[in-house]
């Protein structure tokens, strides 16, 4: 009776082992998982910011960190002068400064108004055409003098 315990306590021991490579396994494609959806669009996302950050020049509009609006008017190294009304400057971090997309909305509402004039233009266009084709029925529903029926008076 011991030596059938001992013969059916082998193969479970073989299957222990054999699930700690699967332990390992889930716990790779976890990490690897976690890597693709969390780390690297993160650092995309602060390569992209610190990009912008390096891009400023005088003149533009920012929102800091803290919510204060302004333009630049001088950059250097590690600060920004930020003018935040006529002749009222602070110098801010580089860090805590967010560049204002305001240029691009600008831009997306002109786009915007250009595809409605081009809309606009399509349906007088369109509308132009059913004229021409309503035109074109009545010239032919039209009785010349010489095309008289008797029957349809």
């Amino acid at each position: 009776m011991l030596n059938y315990i001992l013969l059916q306590a082998a193969p479970a021991a073989q299957t222990q082992g054999g699930s700690q490579w699967g332990f390992w396994m889930m716990m790779i494609a976890i990490l690897v998982v976690f890597y693709l959806f969390m780390i690297l669009p993160q650092r995309r996302k602060q390569k992209e910011l610190d990009r912008q950050r390096n891009a400023m020049k005088a003149g533009d509009k920012v929102v800091t960190a803290g919510g204060i609006h302004g333009y630049i008017k001088k950059v250097e190294e590690q600060t920004l002068l930020i003018e935040v009304d006529k002749n009222v400057c602070i110098r801010v971090d580089k860090a805590s400064v967010y560049t204002v997309a305001e240029e691009k909305k600008e831009e997306k509402v002109a786009e915007k108004k250009e595809e409605k004039k081009a809309e606009k233009a399509e349906e007088t266009k369109e509308e132009k055409k059913p004229d021409n084709e309503v035109k074109q029925q009545k010239d032919k529903t039209k009785k010349e003098p010489w095309d008289f029926d008797p029957e349809n008076k």
